[in-house]
């Protein structure tokens, strides 16, 4: 992008909202001419108090245009406009295009089959590795795993991208010159170095502000050809990113869960709602495009005794009492087979002295 096209765009972004930029951009037909439309038109275009702010530039625009021209300048760096040949037409088919890209990355991941896969910031320890190996089969049947690079199963599902050798899109709520949460800033190193891309429409220095991530989730899933929820309690930003999956005709597919479990609400809300109900990455694949996964995960042996108590935990959290009540084990001896367990994977141990299995599946 030309210096006069990146200095356009910068003032136009933050003079105006987005509403008013696509009208004005529809007069002028680029940034750089909507500077030189007449009084009249922009009379037209914007209300009064936006016409004030367009007619003078903003006092931060000179330290932000340099701020981005330092930034570009970097290796795996762009900004994309709308308008751009390679604009993602998917996004452009929605309500809300965003007018700037900013993008970390891989760009060519965004013209390839996405799906979004969302959920809790506090996931169970089953709705962790369920994310994690939803992603896994998903990215291996040739799907970009798209998230919000949040703690939780947003952060298990770029890992299981990865860990497949997959194809993973983090969008951000924040400018890309920093990583929110920061204890995720060695998974964006991470995703960028397995040839992810990072994504957000804010610019450089745009700090957290709790309004801008629901507006992200409309990229998650306008990005998308579906939107896959984990893990969400009836009140989410997940169920924000599932409702704008289907108002921009995206399919949305759920887990169920357990029916104690708030993390599972959501999800059964979903359902309700006319969610499909998926129990494995095959269910997910059949209904976008009937696309099998390349491998299956291998499924290993159990001893018969461990498998037995297992079976006797079910999938529900459980207490150590209660486990002891169904499985007739002593403490001493049912305690110890819970740590075996737990060190293996099988078992997660939750707050309040409760036990979970994990599935594998």
């Amino acid at each position: 992008m030309a210096p006069a096209e990146l200095a356009a765009w910068l003032r136009l972004t933050e003079s105006v909202g987005p509403g008013a930029a696509r009208r004005l951009l529809a007069m002028a037909g680029s940034a750089e001419a909507v500077f030189q439309l007449p009084a009249a038109a922009l009379d037209q275009a914007l209300p009064p108090k936006q016409r004030g702010a367009f007619n003078q530039p903003p006092e931060h625009l000179a330290e932000l245009i340099d701020k981005a021209q330092a930034w570009l300048a970097q290796p795996g760096h762009a900004l994309m406009a709308l308008g751009d040949p390679d604009y993602p037409p998917q996004l452009l088919a929605t309500a809300d295009p965003p007018l700037l890209l900013w993008l970390q990355g891989r760009r060519e991941l965004l013209a390839t089959p996405s799906l979004a896969v969302v959920g809790s910031r506090n996931p169970t320890a089953q709705g962790g590795d369920n994310a994690r190996a939803f992603a896994e089969a998903l990215a291996r049947a040739g799907y970009t795993i798209v998230s919000g690079l949040a703690l939780g199963v947003d952060a298990a599902a770029h890992e299981g991208a990865i860990d497949a050798g997959g194809a993973t899109i983090a969008i951000v709520g924040t400018g890309l010159d920093q990583v929110y949460p920061r204890r995720n800033a060695g998974l964006a190193a991470r995703l960028l170095a397995a040839g992810g891309l990072i994504l957000s429409e804010y610019s450089l220095g745009t700090p957290v502000l709790p309004a801008n991530f629901p507006r992200r989730n409309r990229l998650i899933a306008g990005l998308s050809q579906g939107c896959l929820v984990v893990e969400a309690a009836v009140q989410s930003g997940s169920l924000i990113t599932a409702r704008l999956a289907v108002e921009a005709g995206r399919e949305v597919f759920a887990i169920p869960g357990s029916i104690h479990s708030p993390q599972a609400r959501g999800c059964h809300a979903l359902i309700r709602q006319g969610a499909k109900l998926v129990e494995s990455a095959q269910d997910v694949l059949e209904e976008l495009s009937g696309v099998t996964p390349a491998t299956a995960p291998e499924i290993t042996e159990t001893p018969h005794e461990q498998q037995a108590l297992l079976d006797a935990m079910g999938f529900d959290p459980v207490s150590l009492d209660a486990l002891m009540a169904r499985s007739g084990w002593p403490a001493a001896e049912l305690s110890a087979a819970l740590l075996e367990l737990e060190l293996d994977g099988e078992v997660a141990r939750l707050a309040g002295q409760l036990f979970q299995r994990r599935s594998k599946g």
